[in-house]
């Protein structure tokens, strides 16, 4: 599934092409994505202008006057702005016709994504229980070793916990840890607040590095403009159970933590 990274780079590779564009007419081919795709994008955003293209954790949202088209990609979905004529693909579920003749074309094979609405002034079920975005002033050290206090999951859970913090996926969990030197398997409440200190550091640097590479590609994900991330090849831990640790040489150890494979090295993270 697309992480944070990757939805970043989708946003900024799509802003451009859309921001101050007029959706025209909206095609929907398959109205059966994860959930029944909103009335709204049909009767509501036609017409309307695009005033930005809007991050919130792994979700996109379309500014215009009269609400925001809420979208996510899936674990398979892909977005693209393409000329108008471009015959669909098969798997092609949304089309959204702007004023200048191309189109903002969603692809999903397996339909897991999503296209909703957010009412002006209003915030969707789906973003209202989320924490603190991980590049905002808002995320800090300090504030984990405050809200950690008494936890006994694995911080490795912890930090996946989308209430505690946004799009700090699996990937970029395991990789923060190893560069913090911190076990995925250490209960959150045993962590000092200076050691959260550095994680929240780590948390950033390796997200600002994947955005910098264009996200980490392991199976799907591809970025608007047709390219895949290149952040795999700078990845230290994640996928690779048995390889020897970077630092240390020991073999790395894999376990399952929260329902997701996680690597790490016992010799290097406590």
């Amino acid at each position: 599934m697309p992480e944070l990274p990757e939805v970043e780079t989708t946003r900024a590779a799509l802003a451009p092409h859309l921001t101050g564009r007029t959706v025209i007419a909206a095609t929907l081919r398959r109205t059966d994505l994860r959930w029944p795709i909103a009335a709204e994008i049909s009767t509501l955003l036609p017409r309307q202008r695009i005033l930005g293209v809007r991050r919130r954790a792994k979700y996109l949202l379309l500014d215009t006057a009269v609400g925001s088209a809420l979208l996510h990609l899936g674990m398979s979905g892909s977005l693209r702005v393409i000329p108008a004529h471009t015959p669909p693909r098969p798997h092609d579920h949304v089309d959204l016709l702007l004023d200048n003749e191309r189109v903002l074309r969603m692809h999903d094979p397996r339909r897991f994504g999503s296209v909703l609405w957010q009412a002006p002034g209003s915030v969707h079920p789906l973003l209202a229980s989320l924490g603190p975005e991980p590049l905002s002033d808002a995320f800090t050290g300090d504030y984990l070793y405050a809200l950690g206090r008494g936890r006994r999951a694995p911080v490795k859970a912890f930090l996946m916990d989308q209430a505690v913090v946004v799009g700090v996926g699996n990937i970029y969990a395991a990789e923060a840890l190893f560069a913090a030197g911190i076990s995925p398997l250490r209960a959150a409440g045993r962590i000092s607040r200076e050691r959260y200190r550095l994680l929240a550091g780590e948390i950033r640097r390796v997200l600002e590095a994947a955005i910098a590479q264009g996200g980490t590609t392991l199976r799907d994900f591809i970025s608007p403009d047709g390219n895949t991330g290149y952040f795999v090849q700078q990845l230290s831990v994640y996928g690779q159970g048995g390889a020897p640790c970077p630092s240390c040489g020991r073999a790395l150890k894999q376990a399952s933590i929260g329902q997701r494979t996680s690597v790490w090295c016992s010799n290097c993270q406590r």
